[in-house]
């Protein structure tokens, strides 16, 4: 992979961050402020700096490569203010650059990712079969993948993978729950 971030930052304390600093959230879009209210629910001290990058949501559907420059533009640009920590709240950037940020920024600045709900559902599941509604993205990713081998394999549970790239629309249009989404 080539260089994403400038090596100037590499392994460098944060700047300016303390106890106080943000937690520095990142989404494709608005739908990672569900995250945000839940870490804000369970932090209630801790401040929060969120980034949307509306400008290029969604992520679904771009290369590997274009995924992980924004992402990784978007978590630089979190850690040059400040922030002592990054939450990646998009399924589709965690699948793609966790390894890498956090390999780049090393044990200053912590990097927390998600992916969609593969492991509460695999642990209690009664049929055996679960299925993710994700973007074709993330299910490129190598995130999902190691989440199903090494959490429904070994147990023998099948993960049916439903992609749609009107998903993060909807999501971002507040339409999730609508009748045109369930169609």
């Amino acid at each position: 992979m080539s260089a994403i971030l400038p090596s100037s930052t590499i392994n460098q304390p944060m700047p300016h961050a303390e106890c106080n600093s943000p937690i520095g959230i990142f989404d494709s879009g608005i739908g990672g402020l569900s995250i945000a209210l839940e870490i804000a629910k369970y932090l209630p001290n801790e401040r929060i700096l969120y980034y949307a990058d509306t400008a290029n949501v969604p992520y679904g559907a771009r290369d590997d490569q274009n995924i992980r420059e924004l992402t990784a533009h978007a978590i630089e640009w979190l850690y040059r203010q400040g922030c002592k920590a990054a939450v990646v709240a998009c399924n589709t950037a965690s699948a793609f650059s966790l390894d890498y940020l956090r390999e780049y920024y090393g044990e200053h600045f912590p990097i927390i990712g998600l992916v969609p709900a593969l492991k509460p559902a695999v642990l209690q599941t009664q049929s055996k079969v679960v299925a993710v509604l994700a973007t074709p993205a993330t299910f490129r990713g190598k995130l999902i993948k190691d989440v199903m081998q090494n959490f429904a394999e070994p147990i023998g549970v099948n993960v049916l993978s439903v992609t749609s790239l009107d998903l993060v629309p909807f999501v971002e249009a507040g339409q999730q729950n609508s009748e045109a989404c369930s169609h």
